[in-house]
Order: structure tokens, then C-alpha cells, then sequence
């Protein structure tokens, strides 16, 4: 399954734990598959960046690199019309358009409110785990 993150739900998976832990765990052990595009890439690397700060024992290139070889970098035109009250966010919805990942993973606000654009879920980390990645007894 394809599916999108959310800078947040990307750099809390790398410098915390948690729900975006087991997200990135589940990426690593190919339980989904991660899609960027070059403006979302960007944005995790100028974030990770000003978080080594805070926190200089977390290395976060290991993701990085790992994104590159087993992510699928997706070019994403912009969108026509600002869709998220946050238009940053808009990326986000871009790269699911163009790559056709119906599941964005988010909890900001300004995108969880556009869930359905498009047929694409925004959805949280706990909806997340909790709908696909917790297995069934």
C-alpha cells in the first residue's frame, strides 16, 4: 500500500517513538511503501535539520538515504487552486494526485479537514495503525 507522510508524522517517526515509529517500522519491513515527491523531500530534509539541533544524538540521514532507495520520488505539479487553509500542505495533496496514493498520513489539522479531495484519505497516525497495520485476531 501506498501512502504519503506528513513532515510531522516523518520526523516524529525518526527523532521519537511512538505511532509514526511503528509507521516507519512498518515502511522498513515493507508492510507499505513511502512516495515524495521533490518539494515534500525537501521539506523533511530542511526540518530534520533544524531538529539535529535539539537533539544532535538522532541521526536522521539513515531515513533519508533509506527513502531514496526504497521510496518512489514522484514529480508533482503544483495544484491549480490552494486546496489546505495551510498552503505549504498543499504538496502533500499534489504528490498524492500525481502519484495516485489515495492515503496521506497527517495530524494537521489544515489537512485532515480536506480528507476525500480527490478520493484521497488523510487520515492520522492512530487511525492509521489502527485500520491497516494492527493485525487482526
Amino acid at each position: 500500500m501506498k501512502i504519503i507522510l506528513d513532515t510531522d508524522v516523518f520526523m516524529s517517526g525518526i527523532f521519537f517513538r511512538g505511532l509514526p515509529y511503528d509507521i516507519l517500522d512498518a515502511w522498513r519491513h515493507n508492510r507499505v511503501h513511502l512516495v515524495v515527491s521533490p518539494d515534500i523531500l525537501n521539506e523533511y530534509c530542511r526540518v530534520a535539520t533544524q531538529l539535529m539541533d535539539d537533539f544532535p544524538e538522532v541521526d536522521p540521514e539513515p531515513f533519508i538515504e533509506l527513502l531514496m532507495i526504497k521510496g518512489s520520488l514522484v514529480k508533482s505539479p503544483h495544484l491549480p487552486e490552494q486546496v489546505c487553509t495551510d498552503g505549504d500542505d498543499d504538496v502533500f495533496l499534489a504528490c498524492a494526485l500525481a502519484s495516485g496514493t489515495k492515503i496521506i498520513v497527517s495530524g494537521d489539522k489544515a489537512l485532515l479537514k480536506v480528507s476525500g479531495y480527490q478520493g484521497i484519505v488523510v487520515i492520522s497516525p492512530r487511525g492509521f495503525v489502527d485500520k491497516y497495520l494492527k493485525r487482526k485476531s
